[in-house]
Parts: C-alpha cells; structure tokens; sequence
C-alpha cells in the first residue's frame, strides 16, 4: 500500500542528542519515511550522516524536521530550502505478474502480493510458493503445503485454500483427549480443532507442511520446512520414535 515521504533538500544544521552527540552543517538531503524514520545524507557515500528509525514522534514543518524516541532526539534545522516535497512510496516487491484490476505489476514482500498502482491486496499463507501460471481471473496461482499440495487462486474469494482442506482432512482424525472427530477450522490462522467444543478444547495450529503415516499416538506426523513432527509438539510418543 502507498504511503506518503517527505522530502527536503536544502542548507540544514542537524543535532543529534542521546546515545551520541553530535551536530552537523551543509547542504544535504532529508528522508522522512512514512514510518517515521528519519535519515540525513550528504554528498558522501550511501549511509546516512544522521538518522533515527521508527522513533516514537516525528514532526515536519517548512523549516524543522524533530524526530523523538525515548531519550534520542534528532532535529534538523532548514536554514535554507532547494525544494521539498511529498512523494507516494510502497514496498519494494518481486514483480510476480500483472493485475487482472488495473493492468499494474503486481509484486510480492511483506507475506503478500499487492499492486501499487491500485492498491489490490492478497495476503500470502505461511509457506506459500507462488506459480508462473494464472487462475482464470488472471490472477497469479500459489502452491500451499496443507497436509498436501494444494493449488490455488491468490484470491480466496476465487479459490477458497480453507474449503479444499476441510475437504481432504475434516473428521479424518480423532481428538486424542476425547474421541470426537477433529474439524478443520479458522481461529485466525487454520487448525484442526474437537468437534465437541467447548466441552472439549482440544485444538491444533494446522502444519505447513505435507502429512505422513500417523504417530504413535493417533496424530499425522508433518513433514514441515523445519523437519518431521506430530501434529501435537508436546507429544512424548514422537520424541520416542524419533530417538530410535
């Protein structure tokens, strides 16, 4: 999603109080990111003379940039003006295809695909990996590791990753608490949770991962991006098994 930075270039005296004390004079040019972020460069190389990140206040007037977190204070005083002006920015994604809405070029960072030019949005699930190949309402596909491989439209609205999983995995196993069937469910994220709620509260956050033979103790054991486990991490029969 666009944001709004400032810039301003012109002869500024900057003063840094805190960690560091330090003050500074010439022309420069200053960057105050939507974030709040405030960094200062000169004629001389890529870093930044001055600067504090993400600070708790930042305030921008014609002729002072203050920037405050805790006890650092960054100020800069414009003692004369070349320009300043206010420019839309977003992130900086990998181009993963053009937006079926506008014509734009979609792009992926953050945990999502979203198109600058009209500010189009999908959220990416965890683990998702996303495919050269459109859904047919031109949107880019994704390959989503649920206890299989599912492939879907980015859009959920289009293809529903939540409708294709409690197809393939709800009541396919048992609450090992109580013997009810396990219901794929959205608490936030996916899980599998006991039919019999609330007077079973059983639940488990559902794995990114591929499911193989079943544990010891009943559960599908997960192939996941960080190795094999049962469904249930504190499952004592897995620990067993593995150390076999």
């Amino acid at each position: 999603m666009s944001n709004t930075a400032h810039l301003i270039a012109g002869r500024c005296t900057t003063v840094f109080e805190g960690t560091r004390e330090q003050t500074q004079h010439g022309d420069v040019l200053v960057l105050v990111k939507p974030d709040q972020t405030v960094l200062v460069h000169d004629a001389d190389g890529y870093q930044p003379v001055a600067w504090l990140t993400r600070p708790e206040m930042t305030t921008v007037t014609p002729d002072r940039i203050e920037a405050r977190d805790g006890s650092q204070k960054l100020e800069v005083v414009v003692h004369e003006t070349y320009a300043h002006a206010q420019y839309p920015t977003s992130d900086a994604g990998i181009p993963v295809g053009d937006c079926p809405a506008c014509g734009g070029r979609l792009t992926r960072s953050s945990g999502a695909i979203s198109c600058p030019d009209c500010e189009s949005r999908y959220r990416l699930p965890t683990g998702a990996t996303v495919l050269d190949e459109n859904c047919d309402c031109g949107l880019p596909r994704m390959r989503v590791e649920r206890g299989v491989s599912f492939v879907v439209c980015l859009d959920r609205e289009c293809e529903s990753l939540d409708e294709r999983v409690k197809q393939a995995f709800d009541r396919k196993w048992d609450c090992p608490e109580c013997g009810s069937a396990l219901r794929v469910l959205r608490r936030g994220g996916l899980i599998l949770g006991c039919e019999a709620y609330p007077d079973c509260e059983t639940g488990f956050s559902f794995p990114a991962g591929i499911a193989n033979e079943d544990c010891d103790c009943g559960l599908p054991r997960f192939e996941t991006a960080t190795g094999e486990h049962c469904l249930d991490r504190e499952c004592r029969e897995h620990e067993t098994v593995s150390a076999q």
